[in-house]
């Protein structure tokens, strides 16, 4: 075998790894979630879901993909009126805890994106944080546009960066990028969102020393109604 088919079949093989690590996390390593992505931010892994407050609109919110559910917590918290969407019963039921000890009653859907449960433009915003590539499938984005109102927004925290050289930043930053989380092709993803009729905005967030990438697509018709692009 020669060097560049053996490095091809070591990708596959770390490629695999990783999706069966990841599936492991959501699932039956789901109690360990919060743990494994404070250490991997520093603290700093709620502070970047909730960036995503900023760039919401109107007040019915989806969120794809909610995990333990801290970010539908803030949601309520901020009188938004949000509804979350996963495919992992354990973090269904951790979230449902959480919102329950909260006094939070959202309401919360075992289901794919790939084929949401909602009526036709049913949200003003549709939300996701560090979202796996369920985010990039044409299904789900064919859903996410179905789902949203008109004048309706998708937001997605992509990624996030540590600033400066220290050994902590710099090891993090190596390991994001061995374990594909700076995978994102900002570029395609953007020809993904525009084949779904959404434009898009890159907005990098600041989160105390962190940068937190933020992509933004808004249906067209928004910008037809104020004759702005908003690209």
């Amino acid at each position: 075998m020669g060097r560049g088919l053996l490095w091809d079949h070591m990708r596959r093989l770390w490629r695999a790894f990783l999706r069966f690590f990841f599936r492991l996390l959501y699932n039956r390593l789901a109690w360990s979630y919060d743990l494994v992505a404070w250490l991997v931010s520093l603290g700093h892994w709620r502070a970047w879901g909730r960036a995503t407050l900023h760039h919401l609109t109107g007040q019915v919110i989806l969120e794809l993909g909610h995990g333990p559910g801290h970010l539908l917590v803030a949601l309520e918290e901020r009188d938004f009126r949000p509804v979350g969407v996963d495919l992992s019963p354990r973090m269904v039921r951790q979230a449902q805890s959480r919102l329950r000890n909260a006094g939070q009653p959202v309401p919360l859907v075992h289901a794919r994106t790939q084929a949401l449960p909602f009526r036709d433009l049913a949200f003003d915003t549709i939300v996701a944080t560090f979202p796996t590539d369920f985010i990039l499938d044409p299904a789900t984005l064919h859903e996410v546009t179905r789902s949203m109102r008109g004048e309706g927004r998708l937001v997605v925290a992509v990624g996030a960066r540590f600033e400066g050289e220290g050994l902590i930043a710099t090891f993090l930053s190596w390991l994001y990028q061995v374990t594909g989380q700076n995978k994102w092709c900002l570029d395609d993803f953007g020809r993904r969102l525009a084949e779904v009729g959404l434009s898009t905005r890159i907005i990098p967030h600041n989160v105390d020393r962190t940068t937190v990438l933020m992509v933004v697509g808004e249906k067209r018709c928004r910008q037809a109604s104020s004759g702005q692009s908003t690209g």
